[in-house]
């Protein structure tokens, strides 16, 4: 998949429709391509994922999974 190109400076594209951010770097089989032709893609500024989360959006499962937190009271 290429990046798109009014996306080509951004790592991050939300999903308007459904509050999903996307990881473009990442070589998932996410349907970027859908997104930015339905003309529901939205850039964050500064490019992150904390900035995309602190918007309402959710991770991809696929492409950008949360990252797995480590229970320390087990120890």
């Amino acid at each position: 998949m290429a990046r798109p190109k009014r996306f080509s400076d951004h790592r991050w594209l939300g999903d308007k429709r459904n509050q999903i951010v996307h990881d473009l770097d990442a070589e998932a089989g996410c349907d970027i391509d859908e997104i930015v032709e339905a003309q529901a893609g939205a850039a964050f500024g500064p490019d992150l994922l904390a900035e995309a989360r602190n918007r309402g959006y959710r991770a991809c499962r696929t492409c950008a999974p949360e990252p797995r937190w480590t229970d320390r009271s087990a120890t």
